[in-house]
């Protein structure tokens, strides 16, 4: 073992030399405004979509439910939120607080805020321009609306390339890696054996196609919901005394205004700006291109309800779950402990979460946080491949199936990989992978942006009119021949 960690250590240190300063160049000078800036412009192009409407994108959301041999709505929004809720919620909440501070709590609720319009429009155009599959399942994202509406294949096959390495490979490898780490804090189960047991339950439903991962997401995500938002309501309240203290230092953090902690850095406005905007990306997902591969799949009467229901997960996912992570780290005793004795070191997410969790609840919080983390982390690997499918079938079109087949022995061996590998590693990857992604993505929506605002303005003008469910007629588009007309307007839905 000694000698093949020998071997490795140079090719791994290779990587970060070269990984290091593209990932740094891209969320430091590229993302950050990019993401916030598009989203801010989706905003006003949609009249504030996420105030006007909230009200409605829940209720659409709720009911979205039959679908006749397809994936319902709700079914997509679960697969969907399967993919957000996860090692972001917990240990990326975690890791953003230690290296950017309480302030990076506020940027991860701008990112939502202005994420919310930014999810509309991805995921609008993944409807308009998605296509009937023959297993009934239709299949859409952005590598699909970029060749259909901008007619650049060679942009669609670089984002799906993009996606397959994040989501084949490094969010598989983290997730895992952090179910790892939590049933071995919790009950001693080693790495390894975590591994193992994952690759099997995962290999069950993978193998059951799109459909068998949908049909999980739907049981299991509301109610793995439901019972965090539980558990964090009842430790805000039982230090509600603290509460307004908490806030105070989180927006004055943001700003630069507080402690120093974790380094000199922890506290600077860029850190806090870098670490809440990465992680919240990697949370909610707006704006890099993953969710519209879910909101495609929808069997909908139009594309904007679907939207709706996409930009409703990222509400859920940032403004619920991740705050009730940073809730239960901020109101324990134990942040500010490790601040005294670890500050300037590196620490593991998810233990930071865990001990968090004791501090409020005793032994408990260890074991509801790495249950916790299971459900999230697991649901997020069978979404993820869902995802890579979608994908890797736009990539190989004649061999879709055998690629399919090859895709799904590489997600069960990175997640057995992953099990076991350094977080520290798995993280850099995810982040250059995720870099890459949101920025080929972003690009191509802004574009694209003035066919998701008319889709939205058909959908709203027929609700004013008093058309209780919308109907699509892609008349209403400049160029109505790129959308497939056994798609739209829908039949029989």
């Amino acid at each position: 073992m000694e000698s093949l960690a020998s071997l490795v250590a140079p090719l791994r240190d290779g990587l970060y030399a070269v990984m290091t300063p593209v990932s740094d160049f891209i969320w430091s000078y590229i993302l950050v405004y990019l993401l916030l800036g598009a989203g801010v412009l989706f905003t006003v192009m949609t009249r504030g979509m996420q105030f006007r409407l909230f009200g409605h994108m829940a209720k659409v959301t709720v009911t979205a439910r039959g679908a006749g041999e397809g994936v319902s709505g709700f079914q997509a929004f679960a697969t969907s939120l399967a993919a957000r809720v996860g090692t972001g919620n917990l240990a990326g909440v975690a890791i953003a607080l230690w290296v950017g501070g309480p302030g990076a709590i506020f940027w991860m609720w701008i990112t939502a805020l202005v994420g919310f319009a930014t999810s509309f429009v991805e995921s609008t155009l993944a409807q308009t321009y998605k296509h009937r599959n023959e297993d009934g399942v239709f299949r859409g994202g952005p590598a699909y609306y970029i060749e259909r509406c901008l007619g650049w294949r060679w942009l669609g096959s670089l984002f799906a390339i993009f996606l397959l390495v994040a989501y084949g490979l490094a969010f598989n490898a983290a997730q895992s890696n952090t179910i790892a780490q939590g049933m071995n804090g919790a009950f001693g189960i080693p790495h390894w054996l975590s591994g193992i047991v994952l690759v099997a339950v995962v290999a069950l439903v993978i193998f059951g196609g799109l459909k068998s991962v949908a049909r999980t997401a739907e049981w299991i995500v509301p109610f793995m919901a439901i019972a965090y938002l539980l558990v964090a309501l009842w430790i805000l309240f039982a230090n509600i005394s603290a509460v307004p203290a908490m806030l105070a230092l989180i927006v004055k953090s943001a700003f630069g205004f507080g402690p120093a902690v974790g380094g000199a850095a922890g506290y600077a406005i860029k850190a806090a700006m870098e670490n809440g905007i990465k992680r919240g990306l990697f949370s909610n997902e707006a704006g890099m291109g993953s969710a519209p591969n879910a909101a495609a799949q929808a069997t909908v009467k139009h594309p904007a309800a679907q939207g709706l229901v996409q930009s409703f997960g990222v509400f859920v996912d940032t403004l619920v779950i991740c705050s009730c992570t940073a809730v239960a780290i901020l109101l324990s005793g134990v942040y500010q402990d490790m601040l005294a004795s670890h500050a300037g070191q590196s620490i593991e997410g998810i233990k930071l979460t865990q001990d968090a969790m004791v501090d409020h609840l005793g032994t408990f919080g260890e074991v509801f946080i790495a249950i916790a983390i299971l459900l999230f982390a697991f649901t997020s690997i069978i979404a993820n491949f869902s995802y890579a499918a979608i994908n890797i079938e736009y990539l190989f079109r004649h061999h879709a199936r055998k690629a399919v087949h090859v895709l799904r022995w590489a997600v069960l061996g990175m997640t057995l990989v992953g099990a076991m590998a350094k977080l520290e590693f798995v993280w850099h990857f995810a982040d250059l992978a995720m870099g890459l992604m949101a920025t080929t993505n972003l690009f191509a929506i802004l574009i694209m942006s003035p066919i998701a605002i008319r889709v939205l303005q058909d959908y709203e003008r027929q609700r004013n009119s008093g058309v209780s469910e919308p109907v699509f007629d892609p008349k209403v588009l400049k160029r109505p021949d790129q959308v497939d007309a056994d798609v739209w307007p829908p039949k029989g839905v």
